[in-house]
């Protein structure tokens, strides 16, 4: 189930790039926290599928609702004149690159030879 995340990431990157997209300066802390959300999810996906316990409804979920929430913070936020939205940034940041070491860490063990004997 692994290519579930990486085919949506892939998905994603093609129709930004396809489709030129205007976001108004206003929305742009929005909706860049909203996409630092989205690729802790992916990363979140990848990771769980290499650990063999990828489920596709808590994927999908935790992509919208992180998206949600990362979003709602930054708003109220910026309505109470407050940077709340670095408390997302922040925590979103640190799962990213946790995911991101222990995805490559998973990836190097399964690289490595299992039966090797010293001669």
């Amino acid at each position: 189930m692994i290519w579930i995340p990486i085919v949506g990431l892939a998905l994603g990157i093609f129709l930004g790039l396809m489709f030129n997209i205007d976001i108004p300066v206003q929305y742009s802390s929005y909706m860049s926290i909203a996409i630092l959300a989205a690729l802790d999810t992916v990363f979140g996906g990848i990771r769980s599928s290499l650990e063999r316990h990828f489920e596709s409804e808590v994927f999908i979920t935790g992509f919208f609702s992180n998206m949600l929430m990362a979003a709602l913070l930054a708003y109220i936020g910026n309505e109470l004149g407050v940077d709340l939205y670095l408390a997302a940034v922040f925590a979103f940041g640190v799962r990213l690159f946790n995911n991101l070491a222990t995805i490559r860490r998973l990836l190097l063990q399964k690289a490595k030879p299992t039966n090797t004997k010293n001669l």
